[in-house]
């Protein structure tokens, strides 16, 4: 029997669900029926499909999690559960924050300017040079997921087979568990770095084209001035989100294993969700085509409900004659 608190948690953590899901399932059917329709997509199109992909699952493991705390079964098949909803949150927490690093570097090498020998290497190498990054995020991935499964066994069998020293080992391990969380953080510092060096470079390339073009006497609102408006915006509402994201998933961490059964801790979570659910759709209104789609989408609903409404009116106006007349 859910009480109060336990069905307003289900309730918001449904509504971020259906939300994030929604902006990340239209990111990729609008992506994969243009590459079934054309045979072909683009570099970037490929990339916002990965990413929309790994944030459905990462979404999937999000409310499973949240029932799991929820509805509270037996501890072992809990700590089951928590273990392996630990990994694949971790894996597809991983995919997500590198593939939208990846695209962090693909605006700035695509759109800014500079005349260093080594930045132009790097631009005409830009496809090979995100495929590159994705593969060295891979010992990262690999270090998280050794270090996770044998942290969770330890901690499962304190849990279950110990029975002398119960009280002494729990407080050992929860301090074991926290530090390797802290350790495991920092794996995020070089994806938070290359994302916070490429908003630096678009903004020094956008502040040098925006003097060259009033050196010129022309007008700052040229195709590449916007260009690099919207990579910025693109760059800092990434950074941004994932900032609220990373302490959430910190302090989600320490209150669950200090204060688990505090019900309120379990709020906490919902601030996970803002990332993988708002930055998608700030991905949706920041892409001419995916923006362009989505209004034709709107459109269409409401253009679709106003017919309906149509004929709800002339169906009430009938039955309102047809019983008239008997």
């Amino acid at each position: 029997m859910l009480v109060g608190l336990d069905k307003i948690f289900l309730t918001l953590s449904t509504a971020e669900f259906i939300i994030g899901m929604s902006g990340n399932v239209f990111v990729g059917l609008v992506n994969c029926s243009e590459w079934i329709k054309n045979q072909k997509i683009s570099f970037v199109d490929f990339i916002l499909t990965c990413l929309a992909l790994s944030r459905i699952t990462q979404l999937l493991v999000s409310l499973w999690q949240s029932f799991v705390m929820t509805l509270s079964p037996p501890f072992y098949s809990t700590w089951k559960s928590a273990k392996l909803i630990t990994l694949l949150w971790r894996i597809t927490n991983h995919w997500t924050t590198w593939f939208t690093t990846c695209l962090s570097i693909f605006y700035l090498l695509k759109i800014a300017h500079f005349s260093h020998s080594f930045f132009l290497w790097l631009k005409w190498r830009t496809n090979r040079v995100v495929l590159a990054i994705l593969v060295l995020s891979l010992p990262f991935l690999l270090f998280d997921f050794l270090v996770l499964e044998s942290l969770n066994d330890f901690f499962l069998n304190v849990y279950v087979m110990d029975e002398s020293n119960l009280t002494l080992h729990i407080n050992d391990s929860k301090t074991l568990y926290i530090k390797t969380l802290i350790l495991l953080s920092f794996s995020y510092t070089i994806p938070i770095v290359l994302s916070l060096t490429s908003l630096v470079l678009l903004f020094l390339s956008l502040v040098r084209h925006i003097r060259n073009l009033q050196l010129n006497f022309m007008g700052s609102r040229d195709p590449s001035t916007q260009a690099h408006k919207g990579a910025i915006k693109m760059v800092m509402s990434f950074l941004l989100l994932f900032t609220v994201h990373f302490f959430s998933i910190q302090l989600t961490n320490w209150m669950l294993l200090i204060f688990w059964n505090n019900k309120f801790t379990k709020f906490i979570m919902l601030a996970i969700y803002v990332f993988p659910s708002g930055h998608s759709l700030i991905l949706i209104l920041g892409n001419s085509k995916l923006r362009q789609t989505a209004l034709k989408v709107l459109r269409h609903l409401k253009s679709t409900l106003k017919r309906e409404k149509t004929i709800l009116i002339l169906y009430r106006c009938y039955a309102a004659i047809y019983n008239g007349i008997l």
